[in-house]
């Protein structure tokens, strides 16, 4: 009953018959003699990436019969088809609010024995268990490929006029004020695509806020107007070395200008640089960890997992999917998803990476990063659109005092949750 109305609560506000077409249910009732296993991945972008990925399976395995889907609206499909009791065997989706969301559903299955695991770096293992609103027994994902957030950078640009990387904040404001001295715009933004307002944010907040802020805030331990608020204000200060309005731009704006050479820099994600390059396929990019602390040791990347594969409990041949999640995991396959996507392998083994990340490969390398804050963040609260108010009016009291209000409001029903569990088992460790 519990797995019933939860799942009813995700999808409350969809059409449910917009995704029954999608259903792929008559695989699995297939009378060849095979196991029929069905993946629904939530990034049709990559769709070329995964018909690649399903074609070498079948071409190599006689007992197994692997399906991939990647509608355009997955997220939805995926959601409506939990509620007909009828999800794929395996979900691809991201390790944001909606995984943390199907896991407190229990639609997920645990997956702690899958030797697959021990190959994923503990970085993004640790982030996916941070998204669980209690602590839970168990696994229940396996981390795939991450992206990225900083500042990408024109390197051919910054050889030319002798600029060096930033590492602190007031290196980066002076950075700006000395690329805007010899001409040239600093940086350049598409805000009028709200949710690019989120890249800055995030990594900003990765260097500035506790990682773990949105979990402290449930445990009524602080509130994000103590924790966000020099967020707020150097979020003020990198907007005052964008372009003239930089609300009348969109992303794909953004990556034009950046791509024909009209700013150095570009605060966005990695996810940015094939769109980038499509207007520039000769452009050098490289990347920089967002310099927000004020010691150069305090920056820490900014790097979530943008897909990551769960079995659901509605999968009827366990060991048949994780042959599909091995599969999945050989280097051969992953390169393939970093080839198409200019991703970050969450598996911790050498591949080869897109130039455009050799600024992080530190970071990257040594674990050192932390989870997008807005991973937390319940959609209904549009935090994308409370962060472009905010940057438009500049009032950061008006801007956090929201924050918290809405918080609370859409996040009631967790709170209670985390707050009920940490008094049955004394508070938090």
């Amino acid at each position: 009953m519990k797995k019933r109305l939860l799942a009813t609560a995700l999808v409350a506000t969809m059409l449910v018959g917009t995704a029954l077409s999608a259903s792929g249910c008559s695989l699995s009732e297939s009378n060849d003699g095979k196991t029929h296993i069905t993946i629904l991945q939530y990034k049709p972008e990559a769709v070329k990436a995964f018909e690649k990925m399903e074609e070498e399976f079948n071409a190599t395995h006689d007992d197994i019969v692997l399906t991939i889907e990647s509608p355009n609206d997955a997220m939805t499909v995926l959601k409506t088809r939990f509620i007909k009791e009828d999800a794929p065997d395996i979900i691809g989706i991201g390790g944001d609010v909606n995984y943390s969301n199907f896991l407190d559903a229990e639609m997920l299955m645990d997956i702690s024995d899958f030797e697959g695991l021990s190959s994923i770096k503990q970085a993004y293992k640790d982030i996916d268990k941070n998204l669980e609103f209690v602590p839970m027994d168990g696994v229940y994902a396996v981390p795939y490929v991450a992206n990225a957030a900083g500042v990408l950078y024109n390197r051919e640009m910054f050889k030319e006029n002798g600029w060096e990387i930033p590492t602190t904040w007031d290196e980066f404001m002076s950075l700006c004020d000395e690329i805007k001295a010899a001409g040239i715009q600093p940086v350049y933004f598409g805000f009028k695509d709200i949710w690019t307002c989120l890249a800055p944010w995030n990594a900003l907040a990765c260097d500035l806020a506790p990682a773990d802020v949105c979990q402290q805030v449930n445990r009524g331990e602080t509130k994000f107007i103590d924790e966000y608020y020099t967020v707020s204000e150097k979020m003020l200060e990198l907007l005052e070395h964008a372009q003239k309005d930089p609300f009348a731009y969109s992303y794909n704006d953004a990556c034009t200008a950046f791509a024909n050479g009209e700013s150095a820099m570009y605060c966005i994600g990695s996810y940015a640089v094939p769109q980038i390059q499509s207007v520039n396929p000769d452009m050098d990019i490289d990347s920089f960890v967002m310099p927000g602390a004020d010691n150069a040791d305090d920056n820490i990347l900014n790097s979530g997992v943008d897909l990551q594969f769960c079995i659901t409990n509605e999968c009827k041949d366990k060991e048949a999917a994780y042959e599909v999640l091995s599969f999945l995991l050989e280097d051969s396959t992953i390169q393939t998803y970093l080839d198409d996507q200019n991703a970050v392998p969450c598996k911790d083994k050498e591949f080869e990476l897109s130039p455009a990340l050799d600024g992080m490969l530190d970071y990257i390398n040594e674990g050192k990063m932390v989870d997008y804050q807005d991973h937390y963040y319940p959609a209904e609260m549009s935090v994308d659109a409370q962060i472009q108010t905010f940057l438009l009016h500049g009032d950061i009291d008006k801007f956090l005092n929201k924050f918290d209000t809405d918080w609370v409001r859409y996040n009631r029903d967790i709170i209670r949750k985390v707050q009920a569990y940490e008094e049955a088992n004394g508070g938090n460790e």
